[in-house]
């Protein structure tokens, strides 16, 4: 029932949280636990009763009925009802896998004898975990948490900082309900309880013996656009669904109406305005989205920024970022994310890069190592000649970047890997002597960009990362657009790089950054796109660094870039179906594949991608218990692989993999329906396509191994022997390590002295 370590479901993760975070205990705060043991101490159930007979485990049919507590969407929404309703405020704390939290949820929360007692008070709910991948769909329209109700995850995933902070004496305990006054102070604080009955004796008893009698709160006949003021869920809801099913007036109506009234943050509503069809109402919602005061909407305005608008809107949206920042951090992170995106770099002068690029040169491939060692020796040969003092610095610094390029020269690696014992030192000397070189060089009179680049890549081979960033952000104050030179480009990629940990240092210790930090990494990457020695990690990088700090449109332009430049890279096609899952949910994630199939010129290598994309919508339709639609997607994820290994046979061992995979995810349905001659061909099917792929996990944490074992149980359990031969028969063939139980299923110790529950993850 808590989420400390002397729990058996506890996570490593939040074990991790609650190292280290004792607060003091306010003196007036309630200190001790109705119904319960003493603060701290683990619970303890009556003799000769289990933990399942306690809190007994929500069935399919306990989830499928709704949640009848509605939960707040926000804190400050909470202490405005209160406030207005004389209520005082419930605080309800949850988390997956616990079994008392999974009563509450499953249960308890969906029972109406047991959720009436919920009605005197103002209800938020807070859980750290995520239950649907994303909290609104690409129409604005909000995606209700299925174990929670009323909020999206989004919701109940932010509202826990800020309780954990006041309410929580530094301790994460689950499950957990915490009574707030009027004057923000608690009333009680019930967890570690030996029941639930005296939990709900403790919420019953928190509102009887309550000094405070609520005066009469009646809605009147509001109208429904006077109701847009309201910060109550109720309302919310309400007039929510009068816009999804009102006219254009009707509608505007309502943004006019939230124009007026800023301090209610109907950020929802404006929601489904600003990602609506209508152009004008979406005008609308942005310049009321631009004067709301709370911090709830600051996503949104993120998100907003995201769409084509015209420059004052944008201008207008940025000064609401700015006017929020100083309370939400975020705030002034997206400020000055969309303040650098806007300017253009006194570091990195994107138009000459251009230029240079597009002149018509020809770029030569990269020397080989041969090539590399001769240039080596003729350097070396003149920088110990008698030449000018000038000529030898010169001679010394080209001498330090043939070095640097004989260091970083794949074959160099190569050749070092066959010596397992001095190899990587042997790598580590050459990247020395290079940055030895530069700074005699340097000593000779060289300077300059060049001097510069091979000092600060020498150091970042070497692991000197803060000398490393100094001397690349010292190189780019004078290095000329230099598109043929390969460490120009590899000066610039680190430059970028050191750029984004600066912005991440400021962002870890809450301090402020320049927002040309921003420009000049936009910047980079802009030119690495284009270059011709650029990469798809460049893409990625950018891509990830954007997406994370909140610059989604500019982030998804960045991805479309990268794809059309290389349309078989793993790692953008990764971000490409996050990001389809992010916006359209599974449901886009074929029909994405299927147009970027259509169109002329497509890679042989999509369908291989297109084919994984079917698995994963195919996971998902299996989440949902919708075994049908599973079932046609896993079979166009094989048609998808059959056609790729056509177009490309050298794909065959992977595209194999995936499409045993999918075979043994048909076997898993199967075997949920008791079709087990099914069961049996299809796994049998996958064993043989791709042996390896046995003991692979799918997106459920589910592999064929464990498939194929869970069949045989029920094959021996039953009158089957033929059938268990056959099964038997291919799994005595295969590698017995691929058989084994996997990690996270094996018994661990427990503090408690029995085996550890077993547990699966994403």
């Amino acid at each position: 029932m808590t989420m400390s370590s002397s729990r058996p479901l506890a996570t490593a993760l939040v074990t991790a949280l609650l190292c280290g975070s004792g607060l003091a205990q306010d003196p007036d705060r309630p200190q001790s636990t109705p119904g319960g043991p003493p603060p701290g101490s683990p619970p303890a159930l009556p003799q000769g009763m289990t933990e399942d007979q306690m809190w007994p485990v929500p069935t399919t049919a306990d989830w499928a009925k709704p949640v009848l507590i509605q939960f707040q969407r926000t804190w400050a929404d909470a202490v405005e009802v209160s406030r207005q309703t004389g209520k005082p405020i419930l605080i309800c704390i949850n988390m997956d896998g616990e079994i008392a939290s999974e009563h509450y949820a499953g249960i308890k929360y969906r029972d109406p004898e047991y959720a009436k007692l919920f009605d005197p008070y103002v209800c938020v709910i807070a859980s750290v975990y995520r239950h649907t991948p994303r909290d609104h769909d690409e129409h604005g329209n909000r995606i209700l948490c299925p174990r929670l109700g009323s909020v999206t995850c989004g919701e109940h995933i932010a509202i826990e900082p800020g309780l954990f902070e006041r309410y929580m004496d530094g301790r994460r305990i689950s499950p957990r309900h915490i009574m707030v006054e009027l004057d923000g102070k608690e009333t009680y604080d019930v967890y570690f309880a030996w029941d639930t009955q005296s939990v709900f004796d403790t919420i019953r008893e928190g509102i009887d013996n309550r000094a405070i009698t609520p005066p009469p709160y009646v809605r009147g006949d509001q109208s429904i656009v006077e109701r847009v003021a309201s910060r109550d869920i109720a309302d919310r809801i309400a007039v929510e669904g009068a816009y999804r099913e009102g006219d254009q007036a009707e509608r505007r109506a309502l943004l006019e109406a939230a124009l007026q009234h800023p301090d209610a943050a109907p950020v929802d509503l404006l929601r489904l305005a600003v990602f609506g069809l209508d152009a004008d109402l979406a005008a609308v919602a942005r310049d009321a989205l631009a004067k709301v005061d709370d911090t709830s909407a600051v996503d949104l305005v993120g998100e907003a920024l995201g769409v084509p608008m015209d420059d004052g809107q944008r201008e207008s949206l940025v000064q609401a970022l700015e006017r929020l920042a100083p309370s939400a951090p975020r705030a002034r992170l997206l400020a000055n994310v969309h303040r650098g995106l806007a300017t253009e770099s006194r570091s990195v002068d994107v138009a000459r890069w251009s230029q240079a690029m597009s002149g018509g040169g020809t770029y030569a491939p990269p020397p080989d190592r041969n090539e590399i060692e001769a240039r080596l020796a003729q350097r070396e040969a003149a920088a110990n000649g008698g030449g000018s003092p000038e000529q030898t610095a010169q001679a010394q610094l080209e001498l330090a970047e043939a070095s640097l390029a004989l260091a970083v020269d794949p074959q160099t690696r190569e050749s070092m890997r066959g010596d397992l014992r001095n190899g990587e030192r042997y790598l580590r000397l050459m990247f020395e002597d290079a940055r030895l070189q530069a700074q005699r060089a340097a000593a000779m009179g060289a300077s300059g960009w060049r001097v510069e680049s091979v000092l600060g890549l020498s150091a970042w081979y070497l692991g000197d990362g803060q000398d490393a960033y100094a001397h690349v952000i010292e190189a780019m104050q004078t290095m000329p657009a230099e598109p043929e030179s390969w460490n120009a480009v590899a000066t610039l990629a680190l430059f970028a790089q050191a750029r984004q940990e600066a912005i991440w240092d400021c962002l870890r210790n809450k301090t402020d950054w320049p927002r040309e930090w921003m420009t000049d990494v936009n910047s980079a990457y802009a030119v690495l796109a284009r270059h011709p020695l650029g990469t798809d990690q460049h893409a990625v990088t950018h891509y990830d660094f954007l997406d994370s700090l909140g610059a989604k449109g500019r982030a998804a332009r960045v991805l479309q870039d990268g794809l059309e430049r290389f349309p078989d890279s793993w790692k953008l096609h990764d971000r490409l179906r996050a990001r389809i899952l992010a916006v359209q949910g599974a449901a886009g994630l074929e029909p994405a594949y299927e147009a970027m199939l259509a169109k002329p010129g497509a890679s042989p290598n999509l369908e291989w991608f297109a084919g994984l994309a079917s698995i994963v919508t195919a996971e998902f339709d299996r989440r949902d218990g919708n075994q049908d639609a599973a079932l046609a997607a896993y079979d166009r994820a094989l048609t998808h692989y059959d056609r790729a290994i056509a177009a490309n046979p050298d794909c065959r061992a992977t595209a194999d993999h995936y499409a045993a995979l999918a075979l043994a995810g048909k076997a898993r349905i199967a075997l949920q329906r008791d079709d087990l001659g099914g069961c049996l061909e299809l796994i049998l099917a996958a064993l043989r396509r791709h042996p390896d792929a046995t003991d692979d996990l799918d997106g459920l944490n589910i592999s064929p191994a464990m498939t194929a074992k869970s069949l045989r149980a029920t094959l021996a359990a039953g009158d089957h022997p033929d059938q268990l031969a056959r099964l038997d028969a291919a799994l005595a063939e295969l590698d017995p390590q691929l058989l084994e139980v996997p990690e996270f299923e094996r018994d661990l110790p427990d503090p408690r002295g029995r085996p550890r529950r077993g547990g699966r993850g994403r």
